[in-house]
């Protein structure tokens, strides 16, 4: 037989389910596993599938996607946290080979000795006996994806077979490419704008003046005295502190439910979104959790920070529920996508007074009314820019 015409003729079901179907997909692991299920199907001797691909992510450097045939959930997303290619589980693998000499790389499992990576025994103990990988060339160049395949059939992969990968790996470039940069792209916009804000963007929200009225539990937290601490403290130790009030602040929100919209200077803007009238208790509750953890967490910290001559961290808590106009401000070219309202504007007044008031955490009675924690009235106080005095509340 013709080895062109005859791997030819087995991959043209799989690649033309790729073109017509398979890009298609909007997920990439069921597109991993409709892939291999028509290759396996194809004749083609796969028994392991790994897609390795390289993230832009805070914490993540890199994901795999490994598919098995043989196992009941054929598809595990393994992350590699940033820092992986200084690890054992990195150097000397044949990713680190495929990836920074290029080509592919082929180990027959059964003569493996000692020198040999981690990862080609573990395949081999599996029940792999041949074990083939190269580089899924994109236009991301160094940061392109690694795929590796491995059989169990016991005489390996033939030279058809191999020839057949190579296809289906340049078949399958343009789809991957396409689901990497959807992922990266919604990595970095939650990075950067939150859950709630990038779901609502990548939904279509994109055009100035595009918006929701949403009702929201609100969230404005600021650190005392951030203009001396930018006085007296060096760019590097300054951060330092950011990061850990920041970080503090985040987890518990989290947590809890809540999600920070945007950081301004050294202030936290966040919200609890609110669907339904009915979620409100449990909306008001989990803001008021967070803000005793976040203060907690702060209080550990302060307990190292003091005995190292440090400044402690210090900050307010500001709670109010009300109705905000959730959408994109800004110049045609250049737009933010922020919470607007008196609703907004009241919530960080309150923040503002637990400077004068003396209490870490202040609510507003509209908070109080529909929240199950137990919470203490200081009486009625004014807020700047609210024409009548209003009753604040603060946790016990």
């Amino acid at each position: 037989m013709d080895v062109a015409l005859g791997h030819g003729t087995r991959l043209e079901p799989v690649t033309d389910w790729i073109a017509r179907e398979g890009r298609l997909e909007p997920e990439l692991q069921r597109f991993v596993i409709k892939l291999m299920d028509r290759t396996v199907a194809a004749g083609i001797p796969v028994w392991r599938f790994y897609l390795g691909l390289q993230l832009l992510h805070p914490q993540l450097q890199a994901m795999g996607i490994v598919w098995r045939r043989d196992q009941a959930v054929q598809v595990q997303e393994i992350p590699r946290r940033q820092g992986i290619q200084y690890t054992s589980a990195y150097i000397g693998s044949p990713v680190q080979e495929i990836r920074e000499r290029g080509g592919e790389v082929r180990y027959h499992l059964d003569t493996l000795t000692e020198q040999h990576h981690i990862t080609l025994h573990e395949i081999k103990a599996e029940g792999g006996t041949d074990y083939f990988g190269l580089e899924l060339r994109t236009s991301r160049g160094r940061l392109s994806p690694i795929i590796t395949f491995a059989t169990d059939r016991p005489e390996g992969f033939s030279d058809v077979d191999l020839a057949d990968l190579r296809r289906l790996v340049d078949h399958t470039g343009a789809v991957v490419e396409m689901q990497v940069t959807r992922l990266v792209a919604g990595t970095v916009i939650q990075t950067y704008l939150g859950r709630e804000t990038g779901r609502r963007i990548l939904e279509g929200l994109v055009k100035r003046g595009d918006g929701d009225r949403i009702n929201a539990v609100l969230w404005f937290s600021d650190l005392r005295d951030f203009t001396g601490l930018n006085e007296r403290l060096p760019a590097d130790e300054l951060l330092d502190m950011l990061n850990m009030y920041f970080e503090a602040i985040g987890v518990a929100l989290k947590k809890h439910g809540g999600e920070i919209l945007k950081f301004i200077g050294d202030g936290v803007m966040a919200i609890f979104p609110i669907e339904d009238a009915m979620f409100l208790p449990d909306a008001t509750s989990g803001a008021v959790d967070a803000a005793r953890e976040a203060l907690s967490a702060i209080e550990e910290i302060n307990a190292g920070r003091v005995e190292a001559g440090r400044d402690a961290i210090r900050f307010g808590v500001g709670l109010h529920v009300g109705l905000v106009t959730f959408g994109n401000v800004g110049t045609e070219e250049r737009l933010d996508f922020t919470v607007i309202g008196p609703a907004v504007n009241r919530c960080a007044r309150l923040e503002t007074m637990t400077k004068v008031l003396k209490e870490p955490v202040l609510a507003s009675a509209d908070f109080n009314r529909v929240c199950p924690r137990p919470m203490r009235s200081l009486g009625r106080h004014r807020l700047r820019g609210v024409p009548d005095p209003v009753e604040i509340f603060t946790t016990t």
